[in-house]
């Protein structure tokens, strides 16, 4: 293999440089694909596979398995956190979040502002925060719950929406 400049200034040995052209195509293709699909610039989602990729290297135990599979899946998985990261930015910090405005229902049956007004204050939260785009987990620690208790609230929720719709 022709090895670059760039690769051997990285100080790996030759060993590491073949694994990394080995998977070279694959990772450079998952974040094209991942970038297409989610709105994220490929080159960032490549960069960061690529150091999730060299953090890994020292640390890589043959003996699991192939080295390519467990490389990728590392890969992968910081492409996933980056395009995770990326969309949380994208949406308004909680304690920014404006409980009183006006939020349209997807399917255009009723107002979401008239549901949250029958509902009480913790679950306006949480219907906020999931709304926004957060995880059950990340909704529970902003209004200091368990994730079971925001699942609890959701089927409130959801009694309240059907109610409201049924009327």
């Amino acid at each position: 293999m022709n090895y670059t400049i760039s690769e051997l200034e990285l100080g790996l040995p030759a060993s590491d440089v073949d694994l990394i052209g080995s998977i070279k195509e694959r990772v450079e293709r998952m974040a094209v694909y991942f970038g297409r699909t989610c709105s994220v610039d490929s080159d960032d989602l490549a960069q960061d596979a690529w150091v999730a990729v060299l953090e890994m290297l020292p640390r890589l135990d043959e003996s699991i398995g192939a080295p390519e599979q467990h490389l990728l899946k590392r890969a992968r998985w910081r492409m996933l956190d980056t395009i995770r990261s990326n969309s949380r930015r994208r949406h308004l910090c909680y304690e920014e979040l404006d409980l009183a405005a006006p939020v349209m229902d997807t399917t255009g049956n009723i107002e979401v502002a008239e549901l949250m007004k029958t509902l009480p204050v913790l679950q306006q939260r949480i219907l906020r925060g999931l709304m926004e785009g957060y995880t059950w987990r990340e909704v529970g620690k902003l209004v200091g719950c368990s994730s079971a208790n925001v699942a609890y609230h959701v089927r409130k929720i959801r009694e309240a929406y059907n109610a409201r719709v049924a009327e």
